[in-house]
């Protein structure tokens, strides 16, 4: 019996709610324009009328593959943060909701700034720095990262969403001193590597199995790389200027005395849409 994109979207639907996905409806969706070739606004116009074997078989495949792990983002290439549609690769973490309240905070400090300079340290696609790009108009940011082929993708996300002019992508090493030619930013804003090397083994597989363990290796307590950048990077922090993390579930506290002990004032602590407390910073 023929079927209606909307009916394979019901059905694709209900299969990833049993496989225990999370955001089976928007990932439904995707897939199927995926699948299809539709754009979203296409899928729902073209909602009940009938689809055809091929794109049937398409999304079979690429059900198959969501359900046995790997991630709808990495299947399609793209995913979207904070309204900029982006490239995305296994060479990089796929942007998460959690994130945007870092970029928030990120995009109220450089607004507030106005002509600044933004450093995201351990960009990966980018997205934080290019959130802020993309709504602070006066700012111009700074994407690095120690990975060759995220930069890669950093870069080709900058073209896509037409802020090359304001954004540049270096090669840096956010555990080691940054390189004198980066000059000094008013923030530096670093979503790093942060899960404890014991718990990776944990992980659940969409994550374990795909996304770049480079990216998500914090070290024996998660916080190697808070401690690196805050020692390290603050002589690239212009007086006045501020330090943004993102952290894990319950790390804040232990973030928020490493910022203490180096000096840093008005440290604060905001909250995700989960309630648990995800962006911190502190001033320098």
């Amino acid at each position: 019996m023929p079927k209606t994109y909307n009916d394979l979207y019901l059905a694709a639907r209900r299969r990833l709610r049993d496989a225990g996905i999370e955001a089976a409806s928007l990932e439904a969706r995707e897939l199927i324009c995926y699948a299809s070739g539709k754009d979203r606004d296409s899928f729902l116009r073209d909602a009940r009328l009938y689809t055809s074997d091929e794109v049937e078989g398409r999304l079979e495949e690429l059900l198959q593959r969501r359900t046995a792990g790997e991630p709808t983002a990495y299947l399609i290439g793209e995913w979207e943060f904070y309204g900029l549609p982006l490239d995305i690769t296994r060479d990089v973490l796929i942007p998460r909701s959690d994130t945007e309240t870092v970029a928030q905070r990120a995009i109220e400090i450089a607004r507030k700034r106005g002509a600044c300079r933004v450093l995201d340290l351990c960009t990966g696609s980018g997205c934080i720095g290019l959130a802020v790009a993309a709504n602070a108009p006066e700012a111009k940011v700074v994407l690095c990262d120690i990975s060759e082929p995220a930069l890669h993708v950093a870069r080709a996300n900058a073209r896509r969403n037409g802020l090359s002019r304001r954004v540049m992508a270096l090669k840096a090493d956010a555990r080691q001193d940054p390189p004198a030619m980066l000059g000094r930013f008013d923030l530096i804003v670093s979503n790093p590597p942060y899960i404890r090397s014991g718990d990776l083994a944990g992980l659940d597989v969409s994550v374990r199995d795909y996304e770049p363990a480079l990216a998500l290796d914090g070290g024996e307590d998660g916080l190697d790389f808070y401690r690196a950048i805050i020692e390290n990077w603050q002589r690239a922090l212009e007086i006045g200027g501020a330090m943004l993390f993102e952290v894990g579930y319950d790390q804040a506290d232990d973030v928020e005395r490493l910022f203490a002990r180096a000096g840093f004032h008005d440290i604060d602590t905001h909250r995700d849409s989960q309630e648990i407390w995800r962006a911190v910073e502190g001033w320098l």
